[in-house]
């Protein structure tokens, strides 16, 4: 199942806020993964960041294939992006993102390099964060077509630098990036 792309004039955040659009989640995660078994790491990377419930999955993208960008001479991807319910602030969520890179191995050897997985807060409820090393939303989301077709489909009006994410990904080169057959959007059951 597929989120459908958005219309022009259907953004229902008119205000375009730069930060989550949907108050149904708290922060937008991004995962991907080169080597080994690249869905099953991003998978796990996924179990461990919700292990004791502080983060929750409200909606995953699907997996999505996509070319290797900066360093072109390493395996192709796997990418995903998730939303999530959490009460952590953002500093709290990308060091328990980093905690998860540590636990399943990570060694950041090379920019743009090689990674079993790959963990990154791309938005948070608390909006704009500026610091050397954490800068929210994420400073490349609008170039980056493998971060952008997950995004969409999570939350395709998420509006970022005055455009929405399917008005950023219709723009974009997106050769080569395709959801991974059968791989399908996830939703929490919010029924209960």
């Amino acid at each position: 199942m597929s989120t459908p792309a958005p219309q022009s004039g259907d953004d229902p955040h008119p205000a375009g806020p730069t930060a989550a659009s949907d108050a149904r989640y708290d922060a937008i995660v991004a995962l991907g993964s080169n080597i080994g078994d690249t869905r099953a790491n991003m998978a796990r990377a996924f179990k461990l960041l919700c292990a004791d419930g502080a983060v929750r999955l409200v909606t995953r993208s699907r997996d999505f294939k996509t070319p290797p960008w900066g360093i072109t001479d390493q395996p192709w991807f796997a990418n995903a992006c998730a939303s999530v319910s959490t009460a952590l602030d953002p500093r709290s969520l990308l060091q328990r993102c980093l905690s998860v890179e540590r636990k399943m191995g990570r060694i950041r050897a090379q920019k743009w390099g090689p990674r079993n997985i790959d963990l990154d807060v791309l938005v948070h409820r608390d909006g704009p964060v500026a610091e050397d090393d954490l800068v929210i939303p994420h400073p490349r989301i609008s170039e980056r077509a493998f971060v952008l077709a997950p995004l969409a489909d999570v939350d395709p009006y998420l509006v970022l630098n005055g455009k929405t994410v399917a008005a950023w990904l219709a723009e974009i080169d997106t050769t080569g990036v395709e959801p991974f057959p059968g791989s399908m959007i996830m939703r929490a059951d919010t029924s209960a």
